[in-house]
């Protein structure tokens, strides 16, 4: 299935931008997901654009500012106003790629914006939000410096990054929250319990990341495939042994979903999600051409009702095995507390 059609769009929430229903999260471009071809990288934003992508997501922690400077450079020549642009922060990298914790002070917040300005040769962000709850800062603070940053503008939204219920409360008392950025997919649904009810009660949208669960369910997975030790997914217990096998087979039954739909799995995963509501925006990590169009090809697919059912069948909620973040990396995250 190949897509015919330009994206619909969708809002942020109730206060946010209005974007393309599908946005492109550009952090394998630069880091995480083993080596990346440049100048395919900047091939696929241009790609996306041209197909009427209009929301890049990427964080300055993404290759120390590399890809910042890619979406910098991929963007020469390109309406700038047409374009959002979300960016995270806070996260605190070593010169050789270690990470040290978060910074989300307000002094760091407002210096970690004044460097991604620069990088991306602009005078604003669209949306900006730190990358994880920073345990020394309350949340109050961090948004405070935003609004701060909103006001002067420099920055037009506020988002969030992976928090619970209560934070997000606490947040959208000091400002407006345009969204909040977490994982959600097939395999990762965690966030239907509280998190997601708390966004819609406050007006609250939802750009989800890891819509086919870093690969898993793109249905282009090798379990033989020679990870590096710096591909993220080489420590994720969800590539690991028997948690690998049993997800491969949860993917092989959504395979027969999807032929039957004359689509591929990547498609129905990505239009599954897209499928949870016109507040949530899914992120997809196209790094090439190919799996762009692919994943545009989702915007053509109509899931019924009886091909959710299906789906629901054959990938449970909680069905996963594994979690999706080693345990050091889970407990920073605000969203599973």
């Amino acid at each position: 299935m190949s897509s015919t059609t330009r994206p619909a769009q969708r809002r942020l929430g109730t206060t946010g931008p209005v974007t393309s229903t599908l946005g492109l999260g550009c952090m394998g471009m630069s880091d995480l997901y083993g080596p990346a071809d440049e100048a395919e990288s900047i091939a696929t934003i241009h790609a996306a654009l041209d197909a009427g992508i209009t929301l890049l997501d990427t964080g300055d922690f993404y290759g120390m500012g590399h890809n910042e400077l890619l979406i910098h450079e991929a963007l020469r020549g390109r309406d700038r106003e047409s374009v959002q642009i979300s960016v995270k922060f806070g996260a605190q990298r070593g010169p050789d790629g270690q990470w040290l914790g978060y910074d989300a002070s307000p002094a760091a917040t407002k210096t970690a914006l004044t460097y991604t300005l620069r990088r991306l040769r602009t005078d604003h962000v669209d949306v900006y939000r730190p990358a994880r709850l920073d345990p020394k800062v309350p949340i109050e603070e961090t948004v405070g410096a935003i609004a701060d940053l909103v006001k002067g503008g420099y920055v037009r939204h506020i988002g969030l990054s992976e928090v619970g219920a209560d934070t997000l409360r606490r947040a959208a008392a000091v400002h407006p929250i345009s969204d909040l950025q977490i994982e959600y997919s097939l395999l990762s649904r965690s966030i239907e319990a509280a998190v997601l009810p708390a966004a819609r009660e406050l007006g609250i949208g939802v750009t989800a990341y890891g819509v086919l669960s870093r690969g898993l369910l793109s249905g282009h997975w090798n379990p033989d495939r020679d990870l590096a030790g710096t591909d993220f997914r080489s420590h994720s217990p969800r590539f690991q042994g028997e948690n690998l096998a049993h997800n491969l087979a949860l993917v092989e039954a959504l395979r027969t979903i999807a032929a039957a739909k004359d689509a591929s799995v990547a498609q129905v995963a990505i239009a599954w999600v897209a499928s949870r509501g016109q507040d949530v925006v899914p992120l997809v990590g196209a790094r090439r051409r190919e799996r762009l169009t692919e994943a545009l090809g989702s915007l053509d697919l109509t899931l019924t009702e009886a091909d959710l059912a299906a789906i629901e069948a054959a990938v449970p909620a909680g069905s996963a095995a594994g979690d999706r973040y080693a345990a050091a990396q889970m407990a920073h995250l605000d969203s599973e507390r």
